[in-house]
């Protein structure tokens, strides 16, 4: 898995470089800024990108402007948002851009492996979204299209935008594997998707709706 970082604390930097080489992961750039970023995507054609939201020069919202601009480039590119808050409409953006996402809060991120492993799942096509970020995302307005789900069903939405799989549902929410299967129909039911699109493609189509 060849994974290019962009990311402007050098330490930080460095370390998830590190990290993901002891991985087995191989690391062909890592980079500062968004510019970079975008050069080092060109030349190296990643399998999976980490991007900060902060990056040079003013440390507002350049990097997933760049990871957006990237997309525009090479459509479907996975990028996984490593941040320390929830920049909300930038990213619906990137989830509505198609694709693998993940979105993770730096101070959230407690075990390697986790981390790791949800930066794969975006590799392979999936989602891997904090909690905090789906339920900004789930924020809707008085004609909430999402109205119609039982809280229930908008729990099994929410685990499934993070890139949680059936099995896992089942167990976070001590419920049946069937009746996660039904929650799940019932949801694309209500919001008009297609219900057999497969795994991942099920979660994205869910999430560039509700982005």
């Amino acid at each position: 898995m060849r994974v290019v970082i962009a990311e402007d604390d050098a330490l930080l930097r460095e370390g998830l470089a590190l990290l993901l080489r002891h991985a087995g992961c191989v690391v062909p750039a890592v980079t500062g800024d968004g510019e970079s970023f975008l050069e080092a995507v060109r030349a190296h054609r990643p399998d999976v990108t980490v991007v900060d939201v902060r990056l040079p020069p003013s440390f507002r919202d350049e990097g997933l402007r760049a990871a957006l601009r990237a997309r525009q480039e090479f459509p479907g590119l996975p990028v996984l948002v490593l941040s320390q808050y929830v920049a909300r409409d930038y990213a619906a953006e990137l989830l509505s851009s198609g694709g693998a996402v993940g979105y993770l809060l730096k101070d959230r991120v407690s075990r390697v492996e986790e981390f790791v492993g949800a930066l794969r799942r975006v590799a392979e096509g999936g989602t891997a979204l904090d909690p905090d970020v789906v339920a900004q995302l789930l924020v809707r307005g008085p004609r909430d299209p999402l109205a119609g789900l039982t809280p229930r069903e908008r729990e099994v939405l929410g685990l499934m935008a993070e890139g949680h799989d059936n099995g896992d549902i089942a167990e976070r929410l001590r419920i049946t594997g069937n009746a996660v299967h039904k929650h799940i129909s019932n949801i694309f039911a209500k919001l008009g998707l297609d219900p057999d699109g497969g795994g991942h493609r099920r979660v994205r189509a869910v999430l560039a709706y509700l982005g």
